[in-house]
């Protein structure tokens, strides 16, 4: 084993890498589109990778051992995570095609009136988000149906897109089922639902005040009822079996969550139980999905499969309606693995090199306090989220960067995966360069400048970080020694 010591690059050299992935991912996202994730954006993240081990190996005189051994510590390190993945593929099948979601979509239209549309719109995208994990596939199924029916009752573009967005987030950014949920857990090594909990403290004040201010411009709008409701609710009736019974699917959920049961464990159980009641409650879509001609038993089977493993469209007369209960499987889930996979090789890169610990001993000399700590891990986020135009990216490299600055100070991980939240989730859609903001300005035919002044769930979430490191709430130090350290 070689002991000499390497050399450490000066913060500037170590920004290299950095600049030229966010440059690659300028000119990928400019060219590729939404399209970036499906191997662009991986490309670039190997690019970049090589660029910081040649810095490595010829200027800090790093081995290549070295640099091999943190990726891979890296990579092992987010593998639960990966299987997590791919288990939410197969439970987000499970559940849309069981029933369960149609279920929770069609009973929450009914809730709709033109008063507290924007306050509804936000709350469905919030359920639907939770339940399904996505932000992305909630705006392009049930946002595009809302955004159709605040048309049609005369609300602004911008309030319309910006109710969906909040609603659509605040589910991407608490729901167990989220890849940026997991990622910012397994990254900075918090338990999944420790994370999820300890995300309440900042995130249910961000929705309380954003629930406020879509009320009251609901209020003050006078606006016509639309027949699109009745419409979505006669189609999903049509398709699946719409029961109440099928809501024991996420209640026992929300009970195995409660009971802190393994995160692995409980999504494997909830992806099970809604196998059982498509069976149940859906066997002719089931025999739909298998392609097989005559119902039965093993056609049943083969679908359910499909279902767990593989993309599914079900055909029930209404295009968006389509679209909204169409899903992707275990397969979905792939470009995400790939892509975070690419990333631990960047970042393991860039540990072994030592540039990210000469980037963030810039950032210690401004850390005297809680509130600088947090204020701090906020704005790289978001810069990071500007300058990579990827949220998957900036809560890898968030985390890397800021874990520790953290263990150092002895602050407990969850408030370094919370911030990482705070920071890069909810702001990825408010840039109109990054993958988010692309993709749900394009989906939804609104300009992310348009919508991004009425996101306000999106812009009170980084704040609110900030506000609660202020007060001190509920953050605590590991040990008496790390805080006396912290206090230094």
């Amino acid at each position: 084993m070689d002991h000499n010591p390497i050399k450490i690059p000066s913060p500037l050299l170590s920004l290299v890498p950095i600049l030229v992935l966010v440059a690659l991912l300028f000119v990928t996202i400019r060219i590729f589109g939404s399209d970036a994730l499906s191997g662009g954006s991986q490309v670039v993240l190997l690019t970049a990778t090589a660029v910081c081990c040649l810095i490595a190996m010829g200027y800090s005189k790093v081995r290549w051992k070295a640099i091999e051994l943190a990726m891979i510590n890296n990579i092992s390190g987010v593998a639960t995570a990966l299987i997590i993945l791919l288990i939410i593929g197969a439970l987000s099948g499970s559940w849309m095609i069981s029933g369960v979601v149609p279920t929770l979509i069609y009973y929450g239209m009914q809730i709709i009136h033109p008063s507290f549309f924007l306050t509804s719109t936000c709350v469905i995208c919030a359920i639907v988000s939770v339940m399904t994990g996505s932000s992305w596939t909630t705006i392009a199924t049930i946002g595009i149906a809302l955004l159709g029916i605040g048309q049609a009752q005369g609300f602004d573009d911008g309030w319309i897109a910006g109710a969906i967005v909040s609603g659509a987030y605040f589910g991407d950014k608490i729901s167990p089922l989220s890849d940026t949920t997991i990622l910012a857990s397994s990254v900075t090594d918090t338990p999944l639902f420790k994370h999820i909990k300890y995300m309440m403290i900042t995130t249910v004040p961000s929705i309380v005040i954003t629930l406020v201010i879509f009320t009251v411009a609901g209020l003050t709008h006078e606006a016509t009822a639309s027949d699109q409701i009745a419409m979505y609710s006669a189609s999903l009736k049509e398709t699946f079996d719409i029961s109440l019974w099928l809501l024991i699917v996420p209640i026992i959920t929300g009970i195995l969550i409660a009971k802190r049961i393994p995160s692995i464990i409980t999504l494997f159980i909830s992806t099970a139980l809604a196998g059982i009641f498509a069976l149940i409650f859906q066997p002719h879509l089931l025999q739909e999905i298998s392609g097989l001609p005559i119902e039965n038993m093993q056609s049943q089977f083969k679908g359910l499969i499909m279902t767990f493993y593989g993309s599914t469209q079900i055909q029930t007369g209404n295009p968006d309606l389509n679209e909204l209960v169409s899903t992707r499987g275990m397969s979905g889930m792939m470009n995400t693995i790939w892509l975070i996979i690419c990333a631990m090789c960047f970042g393991g890169a860039m540990t072994a090199s030592g540039m990210l610990g000469s980037i963030t001993s810039v950032f210690i000399r401004f850390m005297k306090r809680t509130v600088g700590l947090v204020a701090s891990t906020v704005a790289s986020g978001l810069f990071l989220n500007i300058c990579t135009a990827d949220q998957y990216i900036s809560i890898i490299l968030t985390g890397n960067m800021f874990k520790d600055i953290y263990q150092k100070k002895g602050y407990e991980s969850r408030l370094l995966s919370r911030t990482t939240e705070d920071a890069v989730t909810v702001t990825s859609p408010l840039i109109p360069w990054n993958t988010c903001g692309m993709t749900q300005a394009t989906i939804l035919g609104v300009a992310t400048l348009t919508y991004l002044p009425y996101c306000f769930f999106n812009l009170i979430s980084p704040l609110m970080s900030i506000t609660v490191a202020a007060i001190g709430y509920k953050i605590k130090r590991i040990n008496e020694k790390a805080e006396s350290i912290a206090t230094d």
